[in-house]
């Protein structure tokens, strides 16, 4: 399988984005996760179409984990973290929306948290080029950079999976894999 020959992953297509060649693996313990079940995805970046806006599921782990850059794959530092997508809002409306088991009971409603979603933050550089060449970011009313918070938390977003019966074997009960990780930055 060749690389697609006139985009390079990290410049012209987001290292986090899926490729028509990468498809689903299945549920197996990764180590995105540490070991937890989780949703498995073929890797081979560059091979066949690049799939915009949907996130490699094992690329996208990795990057809200080890806060890698989801443009070029690079790790961000403090102070050049930065969110084109994310918004502010309160502990109470992401408990609404069923992440309240991963937002700290001490935290009062009202309190601010970033949601940043499943995308992990980028190099101010590297928001600034895909803000000018990604249509569906150039379509989105907000194109103000946000500074990421300091602090955050991760939580993991899970399907029920059932793993496939074998000749002769009952199936088997379904179990919770992860699927992408959600990022919620948590001021100072």
């Amino acid at each position: 399988m060749a690389l697609h020959p006139k985009l390079k992953v990290g410049v012209d297509v987001p290292w986090v984005t899926s490729w028509s060649k990468e498809g689903m693996t299945g549920v197996a313990p990764c180590p995105s996760v540490d070991g937890v079940l989780a949703v498995g995805q073929v890797w081979a970046p560059g091979e066949g179409k690049p799939l915009y806006s949907r996130n490699h599921l094992f690329r996208q782990r990795k990057s809200v984990r080890e806060m890698l850059c989801p443009m070029c794959g690079e790790a961000t530092q403090a102070g050049d973290r930065w969110s084109q997508t994310g918004r502010w809002t309160t502990a109470g409306e992401l408990r609404a929306r069923g992440l309240g088991v991963w937002i700290s009971p001490d935290y009062p409603e009202d309190k601010p948290l970033f949601d940043a979603g499943a995308i992990a933050p980028l190099h101010r550089a590297c928001a600034e080029r895909a803000l000018l060449h990604c249509p569906h970011l150039k379509a989105m009313p907000d194109h103000e950079l946000k500074a990421f918070p300091a602090a955050w938390q991760i939580a993991a977003l899970s399907v029920e999976a059932k793993p496939k019966a074998t000749y002769g074997n009952l199936p088997q009960k379904s179990v919770a894999a992860v699927t992408f990780l959600q990022l919620i930055g948590v001021p100072q």
